[in-house]
């Protein structure tokens, strides 16, 4: 179970200061943007988390189920550079997105999703595809499920990865999304 704390009151000096309170917080803004809302989430280590959704309680419930053993700061301030990278990255994917990662996964998933962050913008792959670049013996259904558990989205680019037919297939977020973000960066 999970504390959240919906307060601009901690400043990003004290949770860089505190060891007992690091390891477990993390701070977090919903901002409205393109795609209707995304959350930015950061531990001390980075960005942890950036979610895509139609509502602000949606994905903070969200971010309380996937990391249900932290404390849950609502923290403009904190997050606010990511954020704004985040938001710019969203408006033009031509710039691409540069932030400090904390991935936290098992060893295989974070083995995707390193060859994730690898695909160039206006580029797509097939599960089949990102499974080969994974190992001779990565299945491309457990490739697939790697991607449906990436909490980081956008920074790690699921959503560039399609059907071997080069149809849509699911995305955590909604296939619109999918749609619009692969689209938009096609037309760079």
């Amino acid at each position: 179970m999970n504390l959240m704390i919906k307060t601009d009151a901690l400043r990003p000096q004290s949770l860089q200061h505190s060891p007992s309170t690091t390891a477990g917080v993390l701070s977090y803004a919903v901002a409205d943007c393109e795609l209707s809302k995304v959350l930015v989430a950061r531990s001390a280590k980075g960005v942890c988390s950036i979610l895509l959704g139609d509502s602000a309680e949606e994905l903070t419930a969200d971010l309380a189920n996937r990391f249900p053993q932290s404390t849950l700061v609502a923290s403009e301030a904190v997050v606010k550079n990511d954020v704004a990278k985040v938001l710019r990255y969203i408006a033009k994917p031509s710039g691409g997105l540069q932030l400090t990662l904390d991935m936290r996964g098992t060893p295989f998933q974070r083995r995707v999703w390193e060859k994730l962050k690898a695909i160039a913008v206006g580029r797509t792959v097939s599960y089949m595809e990102l499974a080969r670049w994974i190992g001779p013996f990565a299945n491309p259904r457990a490739v697939a499920g790697a991607c449906a558990a990436n909490p980081i989205a956008l920074a790690i680019p699921c959503h560039r990865v399609v059907r071997t037919d080069g149809d849509l297939a699911g995305y955590r977020w909604g296939l619109e999304r999918k749609r619009t973000l692969i689209e938009k960066e096609a037309t760079l």
